[in-house]
């Protein structure tokens, strides 16, 4: 029987993802242990799992080097790859939002020459281009967008809004909601058709345990 791998988003929604499978009868030792290793295996239960940069994680599915993967629905809308999304954790909860000044907010959709700035150049480019009819200039950004706009280099900003209180703190409003956000399992196309069974009953169980947490 060959390995089923998991890449998992880094940090917080790895160690989420991790009590969930341990919750489920797929626990990893080898995870609870400080090391340098890479990856981490249950060789009883053929399970391997790896840590990847959250932008990678979709890339390592695709591809086949994770049959599954745990990430974020905005990594999913950004990445764009072949894989299957298959369910909502219902973890990691937030908005894609599009905010800025308060003085721009009845502007935003009247501009001619909008800037917008953004870690998300897709999912801010298939909203004003394809939702809004609306032509803008997007500016990439990696660190701080919040910046942008109190800066200068921008009139508004595509981001992830949890509780909202980075914008207040730093004069920022929420103008709209573009769409919910929360960790999802993706699969490989290939190893769904190979592995159908074993995966679909992990995510049976994963959503089994969701529901009843939810009762």
């Amino acid at each position: 029987m060959k390995y089923i791998t998991f890449a998992l988003a880094k940090g917080r929604l790895a160690e989420q993802t991790m009590d969930i499978l341990e919750k489920i009868g797929m626990p990893c030792e080898e995870m609870k242990e400080k090391s340098r290793k890479l990856i981490f295996v249950n060789e009883e239960l053929k399970l391997k799992i790896f840590l990847a940069k959250t932008s990678d994680v979709p890339t390592y599915v695709e591809h086949g080097a994770a049959d599954i993967g745990v990430v974020g629905k905005d990594t999913i809308i950004e990445e764009n790859r072949n894989i299957y999304e298959m369910l909502d954790l219902g973890i990691g909860k937030c908005s894609m939002c599009v905010a800025g000044l308060p003085d721009m907010k009845d502007k935003i959709h009247k501009s001619h020459s909008l800037k917008v700035a953004t870690k998300y150049p897709n999912i801010a480019r298939e909203y004003f281009y394809h939702k809004m009819r609306q032509t803008v200039e997007i500016i990439k950004l990696n660190g701080s967008v919040e910046l942008a706009p109190i800066v200068g280099l921008s009139d508004c900003i595509v981001d992830i809004v949890e509780s909202g209180a980075t914008l207040k703190e730093n004069g920022l409003v929420v103008f709209e909601e573009i769409c919910p956000l929360s960790a999802r399992i993706v699969v490989n196309r290939v190893s769904m058709k190979i592995d159908h069974k074993r995966i679909i009953d992990i995510i049976d169980k994963m959503r089994a345990l969701l529901k009843e947490d939810n009762l």
